[in-house]
This record gives C-alpha cells, sequence and structure tokens, in this order.
C-alpha cells in the first residue's frame, strides 16, 4: 500500500483507497454535479455499498459533501464581489434560487447575508506569540471576534481566514489595540481564571451559539465528546451535527473546542491541527496538576 493511504478513520477503519479517488473525482468535478452511479463508478463500488462506506468514513453523504464543496466555492467569489447569478452559474446551480437553497440548507444564511457579513464594521486585529502558539486575534467594538493560530511564515493564511469569515468588514492590523486582549486570553487559557470579564461579538447561526455556550461550560483541563455536548443542547441524537458547530468555532482558546474528543478518546478534527490540540491540552492539564499539588 502507497503511503498516501496509510490513514485511519474516526474509530480506526482503514482508510478506503476507494474513497480517496472518490474525494479527488469530487473536489475537481463538483461543479458538474455527478450523481450517485457515477461517483460510484469512480470508485469501483456499487452506489448502495459506496454511499455507506462514505458515509462512514467522512460522516457525511456523498451528496451533502458535493453541497459543502460547492459553499465553499460561492464563498469566496461571493468575497469577491461577484454577484449572485454569476455565483450560483460559476459553481453549477441554475440559478439564483439554488444557491438560496443550498447557503439555507448549509448555513441557515441567505447569500444575501453571507456577502454583508461585517458591513460597516471596523476590526481591528494583531498576531501575538503565546505558549500556544502564534494566534491572530481580531476585535470590533463590541469584543473579541475572531481567534485561530497562525503558522511561522504564513500570516496571510490566517488573515484570508479572518476575511472569509467577515467578507463585509473594513480590516486593520493594529497589533497595540489586540496586545492586552490577547495578554489576558493567554492567561485565561493558561490558569482557567475568569476573573476578568471578556467580552466576545459572537455570530453564528442559533444552534451554532447554543453549542458555543454549552463549549464555554467544560471546566478548564475537562474533555467532553461530541455526545456529551449534544446532550447538553438537548440533541442527544445530533452528535455530527454538533461537531460541525464545533469545526465552525471562531474564537479558539476562548470557546475551548479544543476541549471535545471522540468516545474512543481520539484527538481529532482541530480546527489549527491535532498537534497543537494536544499542547494546549497538556498545558491546562500540567497547570491544573501544578495548583493542586501547591494547595
Amino acid at each position: 500500500m502507497s503511503r498516501r493511504h496509510r490513514f485511519v478513520g474516526p474509530e480506526g477503519e482503514p482508510r478506503h483507497a476507494a474513497i480517496d479517488r472518490a474525494l479527488d473525482f469530487l473536489a475537481a468535478k463538483f461543479r458538474e454535479q455527478p450523481d450517485l452511479d457515477e461517483i460510484a463508478r469512480v470508485a469501483g463500488m456499487s452506489p448502495f455499498h459506496f454511499q455507506r462506506t462514505f458515509r462512514s468514513w467522512t460522516g457525511v453523504t456523498p451528496k451533502r459533501f458535493l453541497q459543502y464543496l460547492q459553499l465553499a466555492e460561492a464563498k469566496d467569489l461571493l468575497i469577491a464581489r461577484e454577484t449572485l447569478l454569476s455565483t450560483a452559474y460559476a459553481v453549477g446551480l441554475s440559478g439564483t434560487g439554488r444557491l438560496h437553497d443550498l447557503f439555507i440548507s448549509c448555513e441557515a444564511v441567505t447569500p444575501g447575508e453571507f456577502k454583508k457579513r461585517g458591513e460597516g464594521l471596523q476590526i481591528r486585529y494583531g498576531i501575538h506569540d503565546s505558549p500556544f502558539g502564534r494566534a491572530l486575534i481580531a476585535l470590533t467594538d463590541k469584543g473579541v471576534c475572531w481567534l485561530g493560530f497562525v503558522t511561522r511564515g504564513r500570516d496571510h493564511v490566517a488573515i484570508r481566514e479572518l476575511k472569509h469569515d467577515w467578507p463585509g468588514a473594513s480590516l486593520s492590523h493594529d497589533p497595540s489595540c489586540t496586545a492586552s486582549t490577547a495578554a489576558h486570553i493567554f492567561e485565561r487559557a493558561r490558569s482557567g481564571s475568569h476573573d476578568k470579564a471578556l467580552a466576545l461579538d459572537l455570530r453564528g447561526t442559533n444552534f451554532q451559539i447554543k453549542v458555543w455556550e454549552a463549549l464555554l461550560k467544560i471546566p478548564h483541563g475537562h474533555l467532553a465528546t461530541y455526545q456529551d455536548v449534544a446532550a447538553a443542547v438537548d440533541v442527544p441524537q445530533a452528535a455530527r451535527a454538533v461537531g460541525r458547530a464545533v469545526g465552525a468555532n471562531p474564537i479558539s482558546l476562548v470557546i475551548p473546542c479544543h476541549r471535545v474528543i471522540r468516545k474512543s478518546g481520539v484527538l481529532h478534527n482541530y480546527r489549527w491541527g491535532a498537534d497543537r490540540k494536544r499542547t494546549i491540552l497538556a498545558l491546562e492539564q500540567a497547570f491544573n496538576n501544578e495548583d493542586s499539588n501547591n494547595e
């Protein structure tokens, strides 16, 4: 087996090379909206078996994955100020009605609402070093609106992500404005202390907000499963939907999505990498142990 396919799925099962072929095919052909039979042929499987295998490994159906590929492309085009109609055609949809349905289905906002997100807002951002890694922190007048980690030498990638989440906002690089907030967040994340309030400007769907509020209740240095979080927001059968909301968290460290793990105990799917997740959790637990030993 080639090195490329030495992967495991979410509960440890070997990754199927056929799914690799299907993923590559969908990434290249999503604008043409291939049907299930065509995708299954590429994978060399029957449609029924392919559907089950694909969903088992990825957590979504091929149709849903196709929608998210279209959505990502549509977002980029709208941020680049393309019209709704030209965006719909560019991602393989028949018109703005289909584009509207795509956004409502995947994001619970209309394309127009997404395009205007942050319109009229001034966002100041800075990049600061911390024990957890370099982080980009962004502020509106209401509070922290974004925190993401930065790979050294790739600041532009983090700035692009910020722009992607706030396409209508005016951004200005102002690290002197964000420095004190950064210091507060890093100390809070290290020690778990909430002595000083931290204002957030948090925007998402109603479901996302509920999930993020549940994450805030996970104690410092502790872990929860996706099933735990699903139960906390009164949707115990919706662990996958909870997982998507956890992955969409725009304010790392402060909203502790790093404390959510699989039932199996596997650390995975952290927006900024599993190694970063391990580092944050290890520092939290080390601080808690040292603190208890000094009592």
